[in-house]
């Protein structure tokens, strides 16, 4: 096909720097993905090598999902405001030291000093990077393409990471699972100034700092209470307090953004059904895909004795049909528009998630294949989807908020899912009466139930309120159809 006849049909082509900006911009945030869960199989190795008390290994994962989810929208706003390719530069390079710096840690609290690192940086880089991926495409089909190629590389590093952590560590060592990034992050920091154009607010008002400090102490101390949940329960002191706090700093954090003139988070923007609900819906996609990837990795490790290793390549087929959902999600949103395919997605991952309730101690393995692989594919199509609603209709000089607002809720989805749904799954082993096969089967379907009812009602609340008001027609938003895509679902929050 010529580049003519692509352009008549509403599929504009990537130019070959385009395709360089998206393998950069994707590449960094599949490299975050990863290395977020690439040490959770490691864990005990790592454990017994630098002399972590087994009480303190969910530190590992805390230390880098507190400050990479507590400071995305503090650093999506200053992206914003300072320039969104230095900010993504800096945090590259800060990344890349810090994973260098976690591979050689000689001792425990070096390890998690250097994961804390690692997260400020990927708080640094995932707005920034996303909102310079959002203003170097137009809106339209070729934004919801290099949309699509971000989400699905995102998922395949959450997923790889769990695999790859595991050979990495069987072949090697769990230090070269940091070691990857390193040459990765030199690569990218090298290149950014060359592929990419600087973008940032033409006026530049002071950052707000009281808002700043009540958001980022509020959003920590939620993720610090939801993270201490699994390990403390959810009635312990640790956890209400951190979580009351939260809340309390949140509600100030609302009364002095009402209040000054130049906002971290212009309130108008949260307002919007798509921002507002739209998060929603991608927060809740996330909890439950995490979750059920926690249940699942029960299920196989303690009803059918998998080693960690096998139940890891056993979900190859939810990270291959992760990344065809992510391939094919701009084509599927051309034909039937982002609102739909939004709830498709949404349902498809409900009806898999359920699929999972049939599973035995015995057989079910081509049901956990095929049900994993849909769900997957599903749960692509409304990442893509909803990522597309939540930073669609809004100008240039918002994007750095709106990325900030669409990975804040990611963060929080990831976090708040395996602590939630771990707990439903032990007060059924407990009241199956033991830790058994069959018992341990009975809290994972308990799981999994309430992960496909949380999904359905995310469902419902995009058709109750992402529906789009009118149609009109975009002319280049089309995949090979030449009838284009609804606007209307992409510029809903407009209105």
């Amino acid at each position: 096909m010529t580049s003519d006849s692509a352009t008549s049909q509403g599929k504009v082509p990537f130019t070959t720097r385009q395709w360089l900006i998206i393998a950069l911009l994707c590449g960094a945030q599949f490299m975050l993905a990863l290395d977020f869960s690439i040490l959770s199989v490691a864990l005990p190795v790592l454990g017994e090598d630098l002399g972590f008390q087994l009480s303190d290994l969910q530190w590992v994962v805390t230390a880098f999902a507190l400050p990479s989810g507590g400071l995305l929208l503090l650093f999506g706003r200053a992206a914003d405001l300072y320039g969104r390719r230095n900010w993504f530069i800096a945090g590259m390079v800060l990344f890349t030291v810090a994973s260098l710096a976690g591979g050689l840690a000689p001792t425990p609290g070096f390890l998690l000093a250097a994961r804390a690192a690692q997260g400020v940086a990927a708080a640094m880089l995932t707005p920034a990077a996303m909102s310079l991926l959002t203003t170097s495409f137009a809106e339209g089909s070729q934004r919801d393409r290099a949309l699509g190629i971000n989400g699905a590389l995102l998922s395949l590093g959450f997923l790889s990471g769990v695999v790859l952590g595991g050979v990495v560590t069987d072949l090697t060592s769990w230090r070269v699972t940091l070691f990857i990034s390193v040459p990765v992050g030199i690569v990218a920091s090298i290149a950014a100034p060359i592929l990419i154009k600087e973008s940032r607010n033409e006026e530049t008002p002071r950052l707000d700092l009281l808002g700043a400090v009540t958001v980022t102490g509020g959003l920590l101390s939620i993720i610090f209470g939801i993270t201490s949940a699994e390990r403390n329960g959810w009635a312990s002191t640790t956890t209400l307090l951190s979580l009351g706090a939260g809340l309390v700093l949140l509600i100030a954090f609302f009364a002095v953004e009402s209040r000054v003139t130049a906002p971290l988070v212009d309130l108008r923007v949260l307002r919007r059904r798509t921002v507002s609900w739209g998060n929603t819906t991608g927060l809740v996609t996330f909890a439950m895909m995490t979750g059920m990837v926690f249940l699942l990795t029960l299920y196989m490790q303690q009803v059918r004795g998998m080693s960690p290793l096998n139940a890891g390549f056993t979900f190859a087929s939810l990270g291959v049909a992760a990344v065809l959902g992510g391939a094919f999600a701009a084509r599927i949103i051309g034909r039937i528009g982002v609102h739909r395919a939004l709830v498709y997605g949404l349902l498809l991952q409900a009806a898999s998630t359920a699929a999972l309730y049939f599973l035995d101690t015995e057989g079910g393995m081509p049901l956990l294949l095929v049900a994993t692989a849909t769900g997957g594919f599903g749960h692509l199509l409304a990442v893509v989807g909803y990522m597309i609603t939540a930073t669609s209709g809004l100008p240039d000089h918002e994007q750095g908020l709106a990325t900030g607002l669409a990975y804040t809720g990611q963060q929080l989805g990831v976090t708040v899912g395996t602590p939630i749904l771990a707990t439903v799954a032990a007060a059924g082993i407990d009241s199956a009466g033991g830790s058994g096969p069959a018992a341990v089967l009975d809290g994972v379907q308990n799981g999994l139930l309430l992960a496909a009812g949380a999904l359905l009602l995310a469902g419902l609340v995009a058709i109750a309120f992402l529906r789009p008001r009118q149609t009109v027609t975009a002319p280049d938003a089309g995949a090979g159809t030449g009838t284009g895509t609804p606007l209307a679902d992409q510029q809903i929050a407009a209105r």
